[in-house]
């Protein structure tokens, strides 16, 4: 069984043998076993979204090579409350090693319906990518100012907080 099933069973035990055998672990095995299923879903999540930007980088312009693929975060209002996730659409591809400049030049407040920003992400973004970009956030919560850089030639996804 791979890593991201056994995590999506380990949350939701609906199945029975699942279930079964969660409730006869001891609460510190049972910690233990969340653990490591939650640090190895974080690397398959991690090799998603590479497998996912590698591709789009290269298909991109010019001739000079991406290294690196930056995202921000985004702010939802859900059913639950706000939520703080990765934007599934790139905010910058580089080709140097240098960070470029990710501040927002101005910053408009919009009210956005429940809802609206998961159908644009249906119709705009690659769902793969944002599917592992959402469970990131879940497994380790972004905060406003972080940025999630993507380098390709390594395969590293690491979060880099000012």
């Amino acid at each position: 069984m791979n890593p991201i099933k056994l995590a999506g069973l380990l949350a939701a035990p609906t199945e029975s043998p699942v279930r079964d055998a969660l409730r006869r672990l001891a609460p510190g095995a049972l910690d233990a076993l969340i653990i490591e299923a939650l640090s190895a879903t974080e690397e398959a999540w991690r090799r998603v979204v590479v497998d996912r930007v590698a591709p789009f980088a290269a298909g991109q312009p010019g001739d000079r090579p991406v290294l690196a693929a930056y995202f921000t975060t985004t702010e939802r209002r859900t059913a639950e409350g706000m939520h703080v996730g990765w934007s599934p659409f790139d905010a910058a591809l580089a080709s140097t090693k240098d960070i470029p400049d990710l501040r927002h030049t101005s910053s408009t407040a919009t009210a956005v319906p429940i809802g609206e920003a998961e159908m644009t992400e249906e119709v705009f973004a690659d769902p793969e990518l944002a599917a592992a970009l959402n469970r990131l956030a879940a497994i380790d919560p972004p905060r406003h100012e972080d940025v999630l850089r993507v380098h390709l030639p390594t395969r590293q996804v690491a979060r880099l907080t000012p």
